[in-house]
């Protein structure tokens, strides 16, 4: 069997929390959007062997739970500032067995992640919009080649579109590595000129 259709078997597992998160967007009318690659977000983290694993905007849990399953050791910190949308999350996380893997903290971004310690090998950006503190931040937690997947790069807000598109062109901060969800959402690995790189296992193909 492919490592793909893996991905893709594995994902299904979580597709009735898709819907579920999709529903409670309907009956509520918040921004719990539902991330529609799960299966291009958990390749990346598989194929990088993330253990370490940290999220921006949990909704109700769906692709913490997707991300938990990058690797037999993995661990997701997962941070959400609805407290609805942690109550839920917890209890689907709980549900589906998951819950010594994902940690839910409720509060402010830039709040939760004074009190993270580093570093981690992907971060998973899915909040409304992405600022050029908060990647600023971000990049700090993560390990010397760590990925990050930036959702909603096109939602920044208009004062944060001109420095957060600087922000990653700077190749000696950021490197593109490609992108999932039909090319929505970019992935770009932290660049250290000062730190050697690991190598990547050699069974596994990582991103760029």
């Amino acid at each position: 069997m492919s490592g793909l259709a893996t991905v893709a078997e594995d994902v299904a597992r979580f597709d009735g929390l898709q819907a579920a998160t999709r529903r409670h967007r309907r009956h509520h009318g918040c921004n719990a959007y539902t991330f529609e690659d799960g299966a291009g977000l958990l390749a990346i983290a598989r194929a990088d062997r993330a253990t370490r694993i940290l999220e921006f905007g949990t909704a109700i849990g769906y692709t913490a739970c997707v991300l938990a399953t990058a690797t037999e050791e993995t661990h997701v910190d997962t941070i959400e500032g609805d407290r609805e949308h942690v109550a839920l999350a917890r209890e689907h996380i709980r549900d589906l067995g998951l819950e010594a893997r994902v940690r839910v903290r409720l509060g402010d971004f830039f709040e939760v992640m004074g009190d993270l310690d580093g570093p981690y090998d992907l971060a998973f950006f899915d909040g409304l919009g992405p600022t050029v503190r908060l990647v600023g931040k971000l990049r700090n937690l993560l390990r010397p080649d760590g990925l990050l997947v930036c959702g909603n790069l096109a939602h920044a807000g208009t004062a944060e579109r001109l420095p957060i598109t600087a922000e990653f062109g700077q190749s000696r901060r950021w490197r593109f590595a490609g992108s999932i969800e039909a090319g929505s959402t970019p992935v770009f690995r932290k660049t250290d000129p000062g730190a050697p790189t690991p190598p990547a296992p050699n069974h596994q193909r990582r991103p760029a």
